[in-house]
């Protein structure tokens, strides 16, 4: 089956799935409709890959899937917006791809006739283009109706997608998981790389430096588990390598470092129950 995507909203996440679903020679088509009178500056458009249309229409009857690419508090907006173009195209399913939201805002394109779920994926989209580099074997959450669930599936096996089942109710809480593991990780290095630079280091090197270091601890994370890939003071029981750092790190950086030392001691297993009660009581 050839599909026939049709995008609302011109934004990163959206154009980089596009972009990624167009390269899998199974997209017989791609439109965004957006607000501006031009096309962004995207492979897509320039290559002449995806369509674009200056506001909004109804979806032609091939299409396949809807997507809300939109920011959550225009989800609704636009979902009426566009149910008042008309009736779904046959067996069309459409989506919004917000990871908090459930899909109570597309009720009037259920109306409609659209089968109404959710996509998101639990990626980091940070560029249109380098993004959809990304996405292809990346986790999705997926929730909504049967149909277009099973629509949702089908695309994402085509970039190698896994899916997430969701349940509404559980939704705020995967996507505060996703924003700790993603936004908050951001957070984390900007504050080491800040702390580095202060002994020299220029910011840049500081934040390269810290990044590789990152990417090495991603990867045993992945092969080993958090236990086993866990090194440095907290697993060694190492007080004293501690307490020096907390006596040179800035105020509002030693009340993270302690914050996310104390986390560390309940995954250092091999930590004797003196050394732990210690450790404890100095991070507090």
């Amino acid at each position: 089956m050839t599909e026939n995507l049709f995008f609302v909203g011109p934004g990163r996440a959206g154009l980089a799935l596009g972009y990624a679903f167009s390269q899998t020679g199974a997209v017989s088509s791609v439109t965004y409709c957006g607000r501006r009178p031009e096309p962004p500056s995207h492979p897509l458009f320039i290559q002449g890959a995806a369509d674009y249309v200056y506001g909004l229409k109804r979806p032609a009857d091939h299409t396949t899937a809807v997507f809300l690419s939109v920011p959550d508090d225009s989800v609704g907006e636009l979902a009426r917006t566009l149910a008042s173009q008309g009736e779904a195209p046959p067996g069309c399913a459409a989506f919004h791809m917000s990871g908090a939201l459930t899909t109570d805002p597309l009720h009037p394109l259920h109306d409609q006739g659209y089968a109404v779920g959710m996509v998101h994926p639990l990626q980091s989209i940070a560029h249109p283009i380098r993004g959809a580099e990304h996405l292809p074997g990346s986790y999705f959450a997926v929730a909504g109706e049967t149909q277009a669930v099973a629509v949702a599936r089908r695309l994402m096996a085509l970039i190698r997608g896994r899916a997430l089942t969701i349940p509404s109710v559980q939704r705020p809480l995967y996507h505060a998981s996703a924003v700790m593991a993603s936004n908050h990780l951001l957070a984390l290095i900007a504050v080491a790389a800040r702390a580095l630079a202060r002994t020299g280091v220029s910011s840049e090197d500081a934040l390269k430096a810290l990044v590789s270091l990152a990417r090495g601890t991603l990867d045993n994370l992945e092969e080993f588990g958090p236990e086993r890939a866990l090194t440095g003071p907290v697993m060694r029981g190492d007080l004293e390598t501690i307490r020096l750092h907390l006596r040179v790190l800035e105020p509002e950086d030693r009340e993270l470092y302690a914050a996310l030392a104390k986390q560390l001691v309940d995954l250092a297993t091999n930590l004797d129950a003196d050394t732990t009660e210690e450790l404890i009581s100095l991070l507090s």
